[in-house]
């Protein structure tokens, strides 16, 4: 059968002419290489879907919720297999419905939707190829959820990959990022809810931090109180913005015998001061609090959508206001200082047409020094833009052999 103007360009050319849209779409499908989606599902439910706001977040949630209906019906007949990549692919699905949201004349929906979708999740845990159980990590005054994930049937201690998410990432996202790889690896894998992330935002409003060490300490002492971790075997993975969180993490935190920032992040706050007119930079740096929030504050109504996109990524950074916002984000940074108190061996992923943090990958090993390397991915390779969404085979590959080497 001949197609009516069939392509082969949408690498290039992309899904969508938003970037945000377009850039949901590639992780997503990425997501498939682990099981966490199914390519023709993804692109059925794109089909014709031309516009954001209702539309989009309605077919997110049709779709997960179908899958989690035929999740529970394989649960239900005992079909495990079948029920626990349904789960996951659910989880995924859901997880699209949550950050559409944002899109929404109001954020009702937001709760009960993170909920459905943190269930599907917790499904799949119950019902996935590996040993799992649940972690309770002491936090200052509250607990983080966590989740210990070990290979079937396994023998003596093992090296173990502790996870850091990034900036919205949902838990099931980073399944296909590392988690899937590590344990057919032979790999112990640790996943948790930093503050600012998922559970720790949305249901109990904690926000982020920039010493993310008084966040791994904690989670590092969990880890060690379990079967089968071998203390002289821990590796740590951080995707996004958590290529912050890792280094700065390592100034303080020395039990790791190896590490990778996926990509390396050096300054979090160039991704936001890029966007910004001049004028209000100019008012920003000198301490302008009152004419910078009014002026960012014309500027919003000028634009919904800049103004849904600001609330979104200002969300997990607690702040109240316009500058308040910038002054907290500015502090998210790695200095040579710190750089220089970092042991551990670093591998930092480096994507061609990388979007937010261009160039930082490379400025955090030269600031690293011997103990960091730089592993280039490129477009030619599929394996350009942001955390290589489209080439996490490659990028598993990769990496696990570079860690397999440094943990031997």
């Amino acid at each position: 059968m001949q197609l009516p103007h069939a392509t082969h360009t949408a690498y290039d050319t992309g899904f969508y002419s938003d970037e945000g849209r377009d850039y949901s779409v590639r992780c997503l499908l990425g997501t498939s290489n682990a099981g966490g989606a199914d390519v023709g599902e993804v692109l059925a439910t794109i089909s014709g879907l031309k516009g954001g706001g209702q539309a989009w977040f309605d077919a997110w949630l049709r779709l997960g919720r179908r899958v989690r209906h035929e999740a529970d019906a394989s649960a239900a007949g005992g079909h495990r297999v079948s029920a626990a990549w349904a789960y996951l692919r659910a989880a995924n699905y859901l997880s699209m419905a949550v950050d559409a949201v944002d899109e929404l004349p109001t954020a009702e929906q937001r709760l009960p939707v993170f909920r459905e979708h943190r269930a599907a999740w917790e499904s799949f845990i119950d019902h996935g190829p590996f040993d799992a159980h649940r972690l309770t990590i002491p936090y200052e005054d509250t607990t983080l959820p966590g989740w210990f994930l070990a290979p079937l049937h396994p023998d003596g201690g093992r090296p173990t990959l502790v996870m850091i998410n990034g900036s919205d990432g949902a838990v099931s996202g980073q399944w296909s990022a590392a988690a899937r790889g590590a344990l057919e690896r032979g790999y112990n894998v640790v996943m948790f809810d930093g503050p600012g992330q998922q559970s720790m935002l949305f249901e109990h409003q904690i926000p982020f931090r920039p010493d993310w060490e008084a966040v791994l300490t904690p989670v590092t002492d969990v880890v060690l109180q379990q079967p089968g971790v071998d203390s002289d075997r821990l590796a740590l993975y951080g995707i996004s913005q958590a290529g912050y969180w890792v280094p700065r993490s390592l100034a303080f935190e020395h039990r790791y015998r190896a590490a990778i920032a996926d990509p390396g992040v050096v300054d979090v706050a160039t991704s936001w001061m890029d966007k910004l007119p001049s004028p209000l930079r100019t008012e920003l740096a000198a301490g302008k609090r009152d004419s910078f929030d009014r002026d960012m504050g014309i500027g919003m109504k000028l634009s919904s959508a800049t103004k849904r996109e600001f609330d979104w990524r200002a969300r997990p950074y607690g702040a109240t206001g316009y500058f308040e916002t910038y002054v907290a984000v500015q502090e998210y940074r790695l200095t040579d200082e710190l750089a220089a108190q970092i042991r551990t061996p670093m591998l930092v992923t480096a994507p061609e047409h990388e979007q937010f943090w261009p160039g930082q990958s490379a400025r955090l090993v030269g600031m690293v020094g011997g103990g960091a390397e730089l592993m280039e991915f490129t477009a030619a390779d599929g394996a350009s833009w942001h955390c290589q969404p489209m080439a996490r085979a490659m990028t598993d590959q990769r990496m696990f052999d570079w860690l397999d080497v440094k943990l031997a």
